[in-house]
C-alpha cells in the first residue's frame, strides 16, 4: 500500500512535465557535416523570428518545440557555413541538416554568427570549456605535436604538471582527480613519453569538453574535472586518407562509408621515430669501447571508430583504442631493462530513438591500463608489474517535453574493477633465487542519477539533479548522495548571472610518491581504512556578451573543500605491499580563486585571454604514529600557482596563411629547499671528514622563478593537384626563456684543501627555443 501511494505521488508530480502541449509541435533531427556526414555536437539551431533556439547534444541531435506554421530555421557551427531552412509545421517533424565546410579552410576558427557565444551565455552550465581539433591544430605545439590536453592548459583554472607535460591540475585538484573519458570509456593514464604528450591523436578526435565545476549528474567518480573526449565517426560519403609527417612522429588516418552510407569507419594510427635513430647510432658505434649505448624508446597508438544505422530509430557505434610506450636499454655489461606501459579500451554504444523527444544510449565498455618492468643483470632477473581492468555498463535516457521547458535525464552505470596492485618476481638462472608476490583486489562501483534542466521563463533557468553512488570491495561498502544544482538568471539579452553547487565522491585512488603522474603509479580501491575522497564545490559568475555578440566576457569565483585527501607516510613501501592501507595518511584540502576569461570567435583575428588568481592548500594532521605532513600545519602543494595568465591569438593573414601565437605566465611552483646545513665530524662513515646534513623548513615554503613562454606558429596552405595539404611551422619558447624545472645544490670546494666551503643552488631547465615543421595532408 505504501509503495502504491509513493508511486501515485511520483506520477502525479511528473505528469505535468510529460503532458503534451496542444498548441506546439516538435522539430527534431540531427546536424551533420556535409562533406563527411559526421555529427556536429554543439551546433546552434535557432528560429530568430521567435527568439528561440537550442544546441545539438553529443550525438548531434536536437529537439525544438515550435507553434504550428511556417518558420525560418538557422543552423550554424564553428568552421561551417550556416544553413537556413524554411519549414511548415503541421505535426511533429524531423529535419536532417548538413552544413558545408566554410569556403576558407584556414578560417576554421571563424564563427559565422554568434550562436556559439550566445549558447554559452544562455546555458545554466558554467565552468565548461569546449575545444575542437580544428582550433588545436592551428596553435603552435612542442615538436609540432598537436596536443589537445596541452591546449586545455591554456584555459583559466587549469595548471600544468611541469614544463612541457600534458598533465592537468584543475582548480586545486591532483592529477588522479580528473575523470578522462574516450567515448564513455575511462582512460587511466592519458599520457605518452612520461607525460610530455597525451594519448589522443588529433586526426581521430572531434571534440573535447572540460568540466571544471557544476558537474552534470550523469558524471561521477572524480573530484576535480571531467574530460569528455569524442572521436570522429568518419566520412559517410567517400574514402579519404589524411595524416602528417613531423619531426618525431607520423600520423595516418583512413575513413570511409559502410554499405552505401548506412555507416562509416575511421582508423587512425601514430608512431614516433626515436628508436629508429637510436638503434642506428648504437649499431654504428657498437665496436667503440668508449661508447655508451643510447636507450631505445617509442610510442604508438591506434584508434578505431565505426557506426552503422540499423534502422530509422537505431544506430550502433564501436570505439577501440590501443596505445603503448616501449623503453629498452641493453648494455655490454649484461644489464638490460625493458619497460612497457599503455592503455587498451573498447566501447560499444547502442542509440535508440523511442520518439522525437525521447532517446536512449546504452554503452558497454572495457578498459585496461598496465605497466611491466623487466630488469636483468647477468644471471639475475627482476620484474615488476601492475594493472587495472574495468568492465562497465551504462544507460542514459533523455526526454524533452513538448514545450522544451524540461529536459529530463536519468540513467545508471555499474563498473567491475580488478586492481593488480603489484606483481613482483625475482629469479636466477641457477634457481638459487626465486621468489615473487602478487597483490590484487576487486571492487564494484555503481551510480544512479536523475536530472532536470528547467526553463522557468525567459530569465530563469535551473539545472538540478541527484546522483546516488556506491562502492564495494571485499567486506567494505561505501556510498553517498551527490546533489548537483545550477542556475542562470538573465539580467538582459547580453548579461547573465550564474551559480552552481556539486558534491562528488571518488572511490579509486592513484598511489604515487611524486607530484606528476608517472607510468609506475598504481590505482588502489577504497577499502578497510581507505575511505573514499569527497569534495564540495560552489561557484558563481557573470557572463557578458560584448561588441554586438563578437566577444564573451566571463568572471567566475569558486570555492572547493575536500575530505579524505590521500598522501603517504615517509618511507612508505608502495610496490607489491599487501598491507598498503597502513601506508596512507589522510587530510583535508581547500581551493578557491577567481577566473576571468575573454573570448572572441568572429573576424580575422580570434582567440582568448584568461587570467586566474587561485589558492590551493592541504593539511595532514598527526596520525598513525607520525607527525603527519609538515608537522600537521597547512601547506601549499607543488601545483599551487597564485597567478596564471594566458593569451591566445589566431590571425588570418591571407586566404592561405594563418599566424598563431600563445603566451603563458604563471607564478613559480612551490618547492622545499634546505635553509641551512648542520655539519658534524663522522669518524667512521666518511673517513673522518665533516658531514653536512640539510636542514629543511616547512614544506613548500620556497617559490621558484615565475614561468613564462611565448610560442609562435604559421600555417601555410599548399595547392596540391589533389586533396588538401599544408605546412605548419612552430617555434616553441620563442625568446628562449630558461624556465626552472627543478633546483639542486652544488658543493663549493676550496681549491687548496678540497674541503667543502659552501653550497650553490643550480637551476635545471628543459626546453630552449625549439623550431619544428609538420606536413599535413588530406585527400
Amino acid at each position: 500500500m505504501l509503495f502504491a501511494r509513493c508511486t501515485l505521488l511520483i506520477v502525479s508530480l511528473l505528469l505535468p512535465l510529460f503532458a503534451l502541449a496542444q498548441t506546439q509541435y516538435t522539430l527534431s533531427g540531427v546536424v551533420r557535416a556535409a562533406d563527411t556526414h559526421e555529427v556536429l555536437p554543439g551546433a546552434s539551431v535557432a528560429v530568430p523570428a521567435s527568439a528561440t533556439g537550442t544546441a545539438t547534444d553529443a550525438q548531434g541531435a536536437y529537439s525544438l518545440p515550435l507553434p504550428p506554421g511556417t518558420h525560418e530555421v538557422v543552423v550554424s557551427f564553428l568552421g561551417y557555413q550556416p544553413v537556413t531552412r524554411t519549414i511548415t509545421l503541421r505535426r511533429d517533424q524531423r529535419l536532417l541538416v548538413e552544413l558545408p565546410t566554410a569556403a576558407n579552410e584556414l578560417g576554421e576558427v571563424i564563427v559565422r554568427g554568434t550562436g556559439t557565444l550566445e549558447q554559452k551565455l544562455q546555458t545554466t552550465q558554467m565552468s565548461v570549456e569546449r575545444l575542437t581539433t580544428r582550433e588545436a591544430k592551428l596553435l603552435p605545439a612542442l615538436f609540432g605535436e598537436v596536443d589537445l590536453l596541452k591546449t586545455l592548459q591554456l584555459k583559466p583554472g587549469v595548471q600544468n604538471g611541469g614544463e612541457g607535460t600534458s598533465g592537468l591540475f584543475v582548480r586545486g585538484g591532483s592529477s588522479d582527480q580528473n575523470l578522462v573519458l574516450l567515448d564513455d570509456a575511462v582512460v587511466y593514464n592519458p599520457a605518452h613519453l612520461f607525460g610530455l604528450f597525451s594519448v589522443f591523436n588529433p586526426d581521430a578526435v572531434q571534440s573535447v569538453d572540460l568540466y571544471k565545476g557544476g558537474f552534470p549528474a550523469q558524471y561521477g567518480g572524480r573530484l576535480s574535472s571531467i574530460i569528455d573526449v569524442r572521436l570522429r565517426e568518419g566520412s559517410h560519403e567517400k574514402v579519404g586518407v589524411s595524416g602528417g609527417i613531423g619531426l618525431i612522429s607520423s600520423r595516418l588516418a583512413v575513413e570511409g562509408p559502410l554499405n552505401k552510407g548506412k555507416g562509416s569507419f575511421l582508423v587512425s594510427g601514430r608512431r614516433t621515430y626515436f628508436d629508429v635513430f637510436t638503434r642506428a647510432i648504437n649499431r654504428v658505434n657498437q665496436d667503440d669501447p668508449d661508447f655508451s649505448p643510447i636507450p631505445d624508446y617509442y610510442f604508438q597508438d591506434l584508434n578505431l571508430k565505426a557506426n552503422y544505422q540499423l534502422g530509422r530509430k537505431d544506430q550502433v557505434f564501436l570505439t577501440g583504442y590501443y596505445g603503448s610506450d616501449v623503453f629498452g636499454f641493453n648494455s655490454d655489461g649484461g644489464f638490460n631493462i625493458n619497460f612497457e606501459w599503455g592503455n587498451t579500451l573498447g566501447a560499444l554504444r547502442w542509440q535508440h530513438t523511442f520518439a522525437p523527444r525521447l532517446y536512449l544510449n546504452t554503452t558497454a565498455s572495457f578498459t585496461r591500463y598496465r605497466y611491466n618492468i623487466g630488469n636483468a643483470l647477468d644471471e639475475f632477473s627482476f620484474g615488476l608489474a601492475s594493472t587495472i581492468r574495468d568492465l562497465s555498463l551504462r544507460s542514459d535516457l533523455e526526454y524533452h517535453t513538448a514545450d522544451n521547458r524540461h529536459i529530463l535525464k536519468a540513467g545508471a552505470t555499474v563498473t567491475s574493477h580488478n586492481f593488480g596492485v603489484g606483481r613482483l618476481q625475482a629469479e636466477s638462472v641457477s634457481n638459487l633465487v626465486n621468489f615473487g608476490s602478487d597483490v590484487s583486489y576487486t571492487g564494484q562501483e555503481g551510480g544512479l542519477y536523475a536530472s532536470d534542466n528547467f526553463t522557468v521563463n525567459d530569465k530563469w533557468q535551473l539545472d538540478y539533479g541527484l546522483r546516488l553512488s556506491g562502492f564495494h570491495s571485499g567486506s567494505d561498502t561505501y556510498g553517498g548522495i551527490e546533489p548537483r544544482v545550477a542556475a542562470r538568471y538573465s539580467l538582459s539579452p547580453t548579461l547573465s548571472l550564474k551559480a552552481n553547487y556539486a558534491l562528488m565522491y571518488q572511490y579509486v585512488h592513484l598511489v604515487t610518491n611524486s607530484g606528476a603522474s608517472l607510468p609506475t603509479d598504481i590505482w588502489y580501491p577504497s577499502r578497510l581504512s581507505v575511505k573514499p575522497q569527497r569534495s564540495q564545490q560552489v561557484a558563481t559568475g557573470v557572463s557578458w556578451l560584448l561588441g554586438g555578440g563578437k566577444y564573451l566576457l566571463t568572471n567566475e569565483v569558486y570555492y572547493k573543500w575536500a575530505e579524505n585527501q590521500i598522501d603517504f607516510r615517509d618511507g612508505a613501501q608502495l610496490f607489491a605491499n599487501a598491507d598498503l592501507d597502513q601506508e596512507f595518511l589522510f587530510g583535508k584540502g581547500w581551493a578557491y580563486g577567481d577566473e576571468i576569461y575573454l573570448e572572441k570567435k568572429e573576424g580575422k583575428t580570434t582567440g582568448w585571454i584568461g587570467y586566474t588568481l587561485a589558492w590551493t592548500k592541504r593539511r595532514f594532521p598527526p596520525q598513525r604514529g607520525t607527525t603527519g605532513i609538515n608537522n600537521g600545519a597547512v601547506y601549499y602543494p607543488t601545483y599551487d600557482r597564485r597567478h596564471n595568465l594566458t593569451v591566445v591569438v589566431l590571425h588570418q593573414l591571407s586566404p592561405r596563411i594563418n599566424l598563431t601565437g600563445s603566451f603563458v605566465f604563471t607564478s613559480g611552483a612551490a618547492t622545499t629547499l634546505p635553509q641551512g646545513r648542520f655539519v658534524y665530524q663522522d669518524a667512521l662513515g666518511n673517513g673522518g671528514n665533516p658531514v653536512a646534513v640539510p636542514l629543511y623548513p616547512e614544506r613548500n615554503t620556497y617559490r621558484m622563478a615565475p614561468y613564462n613562454r611565448l610560442d609562435l606558429g604559421l600555417v601555410y596552405k599548399l595547392r596540391p593537384r589533389h586533396g588538401e595539404s599544408d605546412l605548419t611551422l612552430s617555434i616553441y619558447n620563442a625568446y628562449n626563456r630558461r624556465n626552472p624545472y627543478f633546483i639542486y645544490f652544488d658543493r663549493i670546494e676550496d681549491p687548496q684543501t678540497n674541503l667543502t666551503t659552501g653550497y650553490r643552488a643550480r637551476q635545471v631547465s628543459l626546453f630552449p627555443t625549439i623550431p619544428s615543421v609538420t606536413y599535413n595532408f588530406k585527400f
